[in-house]
């Protein structure tokens, strides 16, 4: 297995809440925690170059399995060196399982001990996903950080539903952890590290089940899925704080597919340290962008003549160099440097974000700068 000592380290504890600051060492890089990662499923964090990235200050970002085994294929990012090759990127990848993707095509998939087998959603083709090839595309994948396995439950899913599945799940994690030992003796020791997933849908006494079992295990990281994905924000948070303590406090907790800015203050206050989401660059490329006064939707006519950068608060090369007006123009004429620059600005704003938590952190103020934040944020500038 990989070194888990080495590598992350619990730097300070908030105060006044469960909110920690950290670091992840990925041998080329550092990765700073709280941290929020880009979401690049096919290889590509869309409208980005890498090079736009780094700049920003991105350390790790995450890619997907699923797409990427579909196309361009195991072999391509093979014979082409792995995918930090592959995509001209030199710090941090975290490849998800896939599992959220086939799981979510029900209709196209059926489930068993052995694992999924599912039809592809660009040619209808059959394929397995099992324990063990999963952590075995990853790691031809080159990925830092590997995600196995899991069943990810609609949040209506009853009980006894939820029961079944996370036994599965944990026998999954039990499978994963020793085809993940076989492939780290066949390829560079100490390279990938492998996370383990909290599963147990909005019921309490299986996400504790979950979090103790995963916490006991040979695991680099923690975590958590299954949440925003149907449920309430109070439900969401009520989960994290029932199996927060629970676990352990040398690995990092990584909440999956989570990253609106008033969640992200509410997820770290829980003990959170990494979140990864599709939301900046969605909104981005739809015209909505986002602020230290909330959510602008930038194709509003009261924009039209509006000489404000995008967030006056925001030193990003967008707000640097551009009006409301000027963007609202883009989006109206349907220009592709509209959705660019908003997606530009909607990242560097999380990721200064997160930077802004990890600095209250060390200064013993988290609690009041969340508060500060969120009531402003969710005053909202086009509420």
């Amino acid at each position: 297995m990989a070194d888990n000592q080495n590598f992350f380290t619990l730097i300070r504890k908030d105060r006044g809440s469960q909110a920690r600051r950290g670091s992840i060492n990925l041998g080329a890089c550092q990765a700073p925690t709280p941290l929020f990662m880009p979401v690049g499923t096919q290889a590509t964090v869309k409208g980005m170059t890498p090079e736009e990235l780094e700049r920003i200050g991105f350390t790790i970002i995450l890619a997907n399995t699923y797409h990427l085994y579909l196309r361009p294929g195991l072999e391509v990012i093979q014979k082409l060196g792995g995918l930090h090759k592959f995509m001209g990127w030199n710090r941090g990848i975290l490849t998800d399982s896939g599992g959220f993707q086939v799981f979510s095509l029900r209709e196209r998939s059926s489930i068993s001990e052995e694992g999924v087998v599912f039809r592809s959603h660009i040619d209808g083709s059959k394929h397995t996903f099992t324990a063990e090839n999963v952590v075995a595309m990853q790691v031809i994948f080159g990925s830092d950080i590997i995600m196995p396995l899991d069943e990810c439950v609609p949040s209506d899913s009853s009980w006894d539903y939820v029961k079944e599945s996370l036994g599965r799940t944990h026998r999954w994690a039990e499978r994963s952890i020793r085809a993940f030992s076989r492939e780290c003796e066949r390829n560079e020791e100490g390279k990938h590290h492998l996370f383990g997933i909290v599963q147990g849908g909005v019921y309490d006494d299986l996400r504790r089940e979950s979090a103790e079992f995963i916490g006991s295990q040979p695991f680099s990281g923690c975590a958590i899925g299954g949440l925003s994905v149907g449920e309430s924000k109070e439900a969401m948070h009520h989960v994290l704080e029932e199996i927060s303590p629970l676990l352990p406090e040398n690995k990092p907790r990584y909440l999956m597919g989570v990253g609106g800015p008033d969640d992200l203050f509410m997820c770290v206050e829980r003990g959170v340290d990494i979140f990864d989401c599709v939301l900046p660059t969605r909104m981005g490329r739809t015209g909505t962008i986002l602020t230290s006064q909330g959510k602008m939707v930038i194709k509003n006519a009261r924009y039209k003549f509006d000489s404000l950068p995008p967030d006056e608060t925001c030193q990003c090369y967008t707000c640097s160099n551009f009006t409301r007006s000027y963007l609202r123009h883009l989006f109206m004429a349907e220009e592709m440097l509209g959705p660019w620059l908003a997606t530009y600005h909607n990242l560097y704003f999380l990721n200064s974000l997160v930077e802004a938590m990890r600095t209250a952190i060390d200064e013993g103020r988290f609690v009041q700068y969340r508060e500060e934040f969120v009531s402003r944020y969710n005053q909202g500038i086009d509420a």
